[in-house]
């Protein structure tokens, strides 16, 4: 007589990752060392910005500081999550509202918040700037975009002449988001300038210098009549989408120094 098999729960297939413990201090240590933290003048208060528990099994990296990326990174098991914007601007004021609720989230689930804004826009390996001009396949790469007496941005050459149409196409499929552009310039790009996120006041600079094709994320207005007068291409890839790079190159950095499981928090805004 056959026996009825009975219906046991499937057995959970093992973790690819192995748990790998690591100090708070060390990732932070690790982290100021290698981005600069304390070398470059910036309105992000960069570095450790929450305190959370001392050991982490698990960092989650985030564009921006927020409620859905910190329940993002509740649920992933994580206890530390590294953002490019912060929730610390020129210090902290009053902590009621916003920032009221965020330390609070971070605290009682023990998640560390370490922000790194200008450092890793500039950063040139890890960097957002030097990652949009690795994936455009600019040669002789050179620092632009003065912020803050530092170069944050980078330009350099195409290797063959492109048009705004096919680098638009290469920047959304590498980073994705919807391209916007000012066809102003040259039909035919051959130097390219790269300021993510609101980089737009390096436009003037850009113009200055005869650069053939601006690259940022944020459109403002003005940029509007400043590119058609001053004979230039802009593309915008969308602030969040030319940010995720270098946060997603962290988390490489991250796993591979110190063997820690990292997961990207993709909470795409708008902008």
């Amino acid at each position: 007589m056959a026996t009825r098999q009975q219906n046991l729960p499937k057995a959970k297939p093992p973790s690819k990752h192995k748990t790998v413990k690591v100090s708070r201090d060390a990732i932070v240590t690790l982290l100021d060392k290698t981005l600069r933290t304390s070398e470059i003048p910036d309105s992000s208060v960069n570095g450790l910005q929450v305190e959370g528990v001392a050991e982490v099994t698990k960092v989650g990296l985030a564009v921006d500081a927020s409620l859905e990326a910190y329940r993002l990174a509740e649920q992933e098991g994580c206890q530390m999550v590294v953002v490019h914007h912060g929730i610390i601007w020129d210090g902290i004021r009053r902590v009621t509202g916003t920032v009221y609720k965020h330390i609070e989230f971070l605290v009682k689930s023990g998640i560390n918040l370490y922000a790194s804004h200008l450092p890793l826009d500039m950063h040139p390996t890890l960097g957002n700037n030097i990652l949009i001009a690795k994936a455009l396949d600019l040669k002789n790469v050179q620092p632009f975009g003065v912020y803050k007496s530092s170069h944050i941005g980078f330009e350099g050459y195409l290797p063959k002449a492109e048009s705004v149409k096919s680098i638009s196409a290469k920047i959304e499929k590498a980073f994705g988001g919807p391209m916007s552009a000012l066809p102003f310039g040259p039909q035919k790009i051959w130097r390219v300038a790269v300021v993510s996120g609101r980089g737009t006041a390096s436009l003037p600079e850009a113009i200055e210098k005869k650069i053939d094709l601006f690259v940022t994320g944020e459109p403002i207005h003005e940029n509007h009549h400043a590119a058609l007068e001053g004979n230039i291409n802009v593309i915008y890839g969308g602030h969040y989408h030319t940010e995720k790079p270098g946060v997603q190159a962290v988390g490489e950095f991250l796993n591979k120094k110190l063997g820690i499981e990292t997961v990207f928090l993709d909470v795409p805004t708008l902008v």
